[in-house]
Formats: structure tokens, sequence, C-alpha cells
């Protein structure tokens, strides 16, 4: 497996499968451990989802608080309307970092 700053583009820009599942689930965390190891922000580009589950979310909050307490920004980038959907259903935009018209507006 490629270390984030070995790979191209931003060295800690994360792409989010289409699929996001709890089979993807474990290879997403390495990748989310590795790239919180560097400094700096941390991108996870959610534009190519399509459906995204459980397992993925729980990964997202687990980054998201702990590019939080390490004094980091984690950023969701692109997201798709289903990402946004689903992440409004849940009410999680807060714990992700994702404002939500949905969420917004009660």
């Amino acid at each position: 497996m490629q270390h984030p700053s070995d790979m191209p583009g931003d060295d800690r820009s994360l792409r989010l499968p289409v699929h996001g599942s709890t089979t993807t689930a474990e290879d997403l965390r390495v990748r989310l451990v590795l790239a919180s190891d560097l400094d700096g922000e941390m991108v996870v580009d959610a534009s190519e989802v399509e459906s995204v589950g459980q397992a993925v979310l729980q990964l997202l909050i687990a980054a998201k608080a702990e590019a939080d307490s390490a004094g980091q920004s984690f950023v969701i980038a692109n997201p798709s309307p289903a990402f946004v959907a689903r992440v409004a259903a849940c009410r999680l935009g807060d714990a992700i970092g994702l404002a939500t018209e949905e969420e917004t507006v009660q």
C-alpha cells in the first residue's frame, strides 16, 4: 500500500469509494490513519460516492474528531448528492464536518 504522500495529487487527499461498505472500510481506515500522521489539512474527496454505509460514516466521524483534537483541518471535498443525502438522513453533518441544508433549516 502506498503512503498518502507517495500518491499523486494532494499528499493528504483521500477519495471515498463509490460504494462505501463494511468491506471497503478497512482500506479506508488504513488510509485515514496514514494521512493523520502527516501535518496539515486532511481532504476527503466524496465526489464519486453513490452509497455510504455505517462503517464508513463511523470512520469519517472518528477521523474528524481525531483531526480536531490534533488541531488539524479535516475537509469533505466535493460531496456527491448521495453522500450529502445520507449524512443529512443520519444527522451527522456536524460530526463529519459537513453542514447540510436539512440540518441547518431545523
